[in-house]
């Protein structure tokens, strides 16, 4: 049981590290040689210039400017000048609306902690409940326990202090969260309205394409939309399986980067080529010349590549019955993305479609049929995972701790009792051990995520960080929890009755506290100022630099530092919003902890965003109703535990006054949800009617078709710029106005009048014998 002694060290310790960290970052961050490592997204812009092109060659790798060093913190107030329309000009809607999530952690805890810190802190402190039961059961507490609600005794009117006080943390947490869900829908819909013009406002993706045994996928879509959006259909593009052509194109560019290692190589050593052998990972088999062996790999390939273009341009089993469809105006796109096409609500399906950058092209090969079955593959992964993975989390935690590392290693009892060290453990293994355990989740979950089939990257982050979010709140802080109270207390149990065990669980899961404010201290500062330093793209950078870097392209490809992570960054912040929300009116001694996590990694991802960054895509803050439904999880969490809580203290008189808490504010999720949502959903009409006739005012002459004429091509056709010409005439049908053209449909040429059955369900009755087709 950690102490306020070994809190205290575990937030030096932490606090140390995160010095250290922001003091290595400020004086990297003013290197010349690190310039592309800590601003890489004004470089990608062309807005930079490295520092390292002229002067004295030490001038080149060291600054020299004391001046700077003395100023080593003026990133912070830096970070913090830029206005936020300039920021959403400048890094996009998706980061900005990122941020306001930190800023929401600062407007709902710091009230709160004020409101707990006056009136909460001294309802629990002035008790004696926590001693006697020590003298009586024998059940453990530290100092930090008498700060919370374990240290009122049974049937007492003070828990009053607490109802109360949950009324109005609930009520202010509502209050923050509309305003900010408000905002955030005005903001998406300025963003939108002022925006300039993209493929996808004009593009939507159709699905599940009925089979036609007349007519190839893409003459079926052309036909389709030509007779149900007759004065709005442009142009389409089929999606097509080019996996494999990817995987292909992907291998060569591998090859390619050694080819160009060895290459260089060879040119600072023209006494010796390199050698290389050919067996499993490069360390057995047959020693060859690497050049020649690269070389040689590469035209294999070359050729490969080519004949699989070929094939997937003719093979009509490559392709999918899915299109991207594009429309005159962005009115025309909005009613075929926002309305169903025919009376079977299982084909033709559309939606809008992503932005280019936002589309996940492998997951476009898979047929929409087999959809179901994988999310339903899994959903079954996941849930083994989540539950199975509580065990070795409740081992590991378990030898984390005193007991645990005596019991396994009675040798180290004299050790680890040493004054330092037992802090050490107490206070800080716990947090680094559960920390360094979750360190491969993202990856695990992202790849079941791409299993599932999302076509963008956007939704896959926000399935990924869905289900990071029910992995913590099960695992760290279920699991945590139940495991540790069960563990701690283990001893009590055994010597009480049976009847006493639910109280005793009641007095055990605010104990339970202490390991949370370390798991802050090590995941939300020290974690956050390591983000910061980026020490692993620093490293992977200088090594890129050193050994593979020819061109400027490939120093652009070394240094983009990639996107924001929001599948991980999210649930992060969604887990301290959940430890904040439970522990407010249980143990108020954490919410300072959380406090300085919001301030600090504000500050942090606001540098990170206007100078790291390179944004992959752009979803117009279309995660914002995730986030706003997990804090109301959240709250309604904590709602519910406090209730149980006071369960336990016989509060039977004031309990009851909790129940109607989870009742409104799941009436108050229902009311924001109908009131905002449709806006991170749904385009309005008058919105996109108003942004084409703006458009048409403005440029009469535009030319639509030309425009939308790559957008959607998949990008492994666009990387042969020797064979563009040949790609437009693959994929696109050119300029020509539409023209009527008989059918290929032998059942509509068979049959002069519509059927009386059929005809009115078809999508060509009211063409009986023509068509529009390019």
């Amino acid at each position: 049981m950690a102490t306020i002694g070994d809190i205290g060290v575990s937030a030096a310790l932490n606090i140390l590290s995160a010095f250290i960290f922001l003091i290595a970052f400020a004086i990297l961050r003013i290197q010349p040689f690190n310039d592309r490592v800590y601003f890489p997204k004004w470089y990608l812009k062309g807005l930079r210039e490295s520092p390292t092109h002229g002067g004295a060659i030490v001038r080149k790798f060291v600054n020299l400017d004391i001046r700077s060093y003395i100023r080593f913190l003026n990133w912070m107030p830096d970070a913090l000048k830029m206005p936020e329309p300039e920021l959403i000009e400048h890094a996009g809607l998706d980061s900005a609306v990122y941020l306001r999530i930190y800023l929401v952690g600062l407007k709902i805890f710091v009230p709160i902690a004020l409101l707990a810190w006056a009136v909460l802190v001294p309802v629990n402190f002035t008790n004696s409940t926590l001693d006697a039961a020590a003298e009586l059961s024998h059940v453990t507490a530290s100092d930090i326990d008498k700060l919370s609600i374990s240290n009122i005794p049974q049937k007492s009117p003070r828990f009053w202090a607490h109802i109360v006080m949950a009324y109005v943390f609930t009520f202010w947490t509502c209050y923050v969260l509309m305003k900010e869900y408000e905002k955030v829908a005005n903001m998406r819909l300025q963003f939108l309205a002022a925006e300039k013009r993209r493929p996808d406002q004009f593009t939507v993706l159709v699905r599940n394409v009925p089979p036609d045994p007349d007519e190839s996928v893409s003459e079926l879509v052309e036909h389709f939309f030509l007779v149900n959006h007759p004065d709005h259909y442009l142009t389409h593009q089929v999606v097509i399986n080019a996996n494999k052509l990817t995987k292909l194109v992907q291998k060569k560019k591998r090859m390619q980067n050694w080819l160009d290692y060895y290459q260089n190589k060879f040119s600072r050593n023209n006494s010796k080529r390199p050698v290389m052998k050919t067996g499993f990972l490069r360390i057995c088999g047959e020693k060859v010349d690497a050049i020649d062996y690269y070389l040689s790999e590469i035209e294999k390939l070359t050729t490969e590549i080519a004949e699989e273009r070929k094939r997937v341009v003719s093979d009509p089993k490559c392709i999918m019955p899915a299109a991207f469809v594009s429309f005159k105006t962005r009115w025309g796109a909005a009613v075929c993305a926002q309305t169903q096409q025919t009376r079977d609500p299982t084909i033709w399906l559309t939606g809008w479609a992503s932005e280019p950058r936002d589309v996940y092209w492998e997951n476009l090969a898979i047929p929409y049929v087999s959809l179901s079955v994988r999310r339903l593959i899994s959903g079954v992964a996941f849930f083994f995972l989540t539950f199975f993975f509580m065990i070795p989390i409740a081992f590991v935690q378990t030898l984390a701790s005193l007991e645990g590392i005596e019991q396994a290693a009675p040798f180290l009892k004299p050790i680890v009792e040493a004054g330092f060290i037992k802090s050490v453990i107490q206070g800080f293994l716990p947090g680094i051990v559960l920390k360094l355990f979750l360190i491969f989740l993202p990856t695990i979950l992202m790849i079941m995520s791409k299993f599932e089939g999302f076509v963008s990257l956007s939704s896959l982050e926000r399935r990924s960080a869905t289900r990071y979010y029910l992995f913590n709140f099960v695992n760290v802080f279920l699991g945590s929890i139940i495991t540790g109270s069960a563990f701690e207390q283990l001893n009590s149990f055994i010597k009480q009755s049976a009847n006493e065990i639910p109280k005793t669980i009641g007095v055990a899961i605010p104990m339970k506290a202490t390991f949370f404010i370390t798991y802050i201290m090590v995941d939300g500062w020290a974690g956050i100022a390591g983000e910061i330093l980026m020490l692993k793209p620093l490293i992977i950078y200088h090594l890129k630099n050193f050994f593979l870097v020819k061109t400027e392209k490939d120093r652009e490809e070394a240094m983009d530092p990639g996107s924001l992570g929001f599948n991980t960054g999210e649930p992060q912040i969604q887990f301290y919003f959940l430890l904040g929300l439970v522990y407010a009116t249980v143990t108020p001694l954490l919410l300072p902890f959380i406090i300085v996590f919001f301030a600090l990694a504000y500050t942090v991802f606001r540098h990170q965003i206007i100078n790291v960054y390179n944004q992959e895509y752009e979803s117009g803050a279309a995660f914002w109703p995730d986030v706003h439904k997990r804090v109301i999880a959240a709250l309604v969490i904590s709602q519910l535990l406090l209730l149980g809580l006071l369960s336990t203290k016989q509060a039977a008189q004031s309990g009851p006054f909790l129940i109607a808490l989870p009742v409104l504010t799941i009436w108050f999720h229902r009311f924001c949800t109908g009131r905002y949502e449709s806006a991170f959903v749904k385009f309005p009409l008058q919105e996109a009617m108003m942004k084409d006739t703006l458009e048409r005012a403005r440029e009469p002459n535009i030319n639509l078709k030309g425009y939308l004429k790559n957008a959607y091509i998949h990008p492994v056709f666009k990387t042969d710029d020797d064979d563009e010409d040949e790609n437009d005439m693959l994929f696109w049908n050119g300029e020509k106005e539409n023209v009527l053209v008989l059918t290929k449909r032998l059942s509509r040429r068979n049959t002069p009048v519509p059927s009386k059955i059929s005809g009115a369900s078809s999508p060509s009755s009211s063409l009986p014998d023509s068509v529009c087709e390019n």
